[in-house]
Order: structure tokens, then sequence, then C-alpha cells
């Protein structure tokens, strides 16, 4: 198997990032909530686990270049706690 094979992932508002290397999360975050918002998806889970916060503050950091992100949040108790960040995007053109 080529890793360097594109992963098809669906775009339902929900974006697990246990299976990915973090070296990869600084692309794959943009371009999962870009397709998001071509498919009218506004509201976007990102769970990036519990751990030591590594890959949580690598997602946030993300998150706040993004000048189409209206605003994040951890999750509740409901939705993984402080293992998945709760994301609003703003519709795209």
């Amino acid at each position: 198997m080529n890793t360097d094979e594109p992963v098809p992932l669906p775009i339902d508002g929900t974006l697990d990032l246990h299976s990915f290397r973090p070296a990869d999360i600084k692309h794959l975050v943009p371009d999962y909530l870009e397709e998001c918002r071509k498919a009218g998806i506004y509201q976007v889970r990102i769970i990036h686990g519990k751990g030591i916060g590594n890959l949580r503050r690598t997602v946030h950091a993300v998150l706040d270049r993004l000048d189409y992100v209206a605003g994040y949040t951890l999750a509740g108790e409901d939705a993984g706690s402080w293992g998945a960040t709760l994301v609003t995007l703003r519709p795209g053109p």
C-alpha cells in the first residue's frame, strides 16, 4: 500500500484524528473544514483525544489561523469532553 495515496474521508461533520500522523494535521484539518463548507456543514466535531494535549493545541493553533472559523470550544461531556473540539464555520462564498 502506498502511504502517499489520498485517503478518502466521509464529509459528515466529524473528523477523528486518531488514525492520522501528527505531521498531517496542519493540512488535513483545513482541507476537511473546506470540504465541510462546500457540503453546507457548518458545525464540525474534531476528535483529537485527551492525552497530554499536544494534538489539541495543534488543532487549536490551526483553527486560530483560519478566517472562516467563526469559533470553537471544547466539547461537552456528551460529545467527547476535552478530547474533542466543536468548530463553527462561516458559510463559504
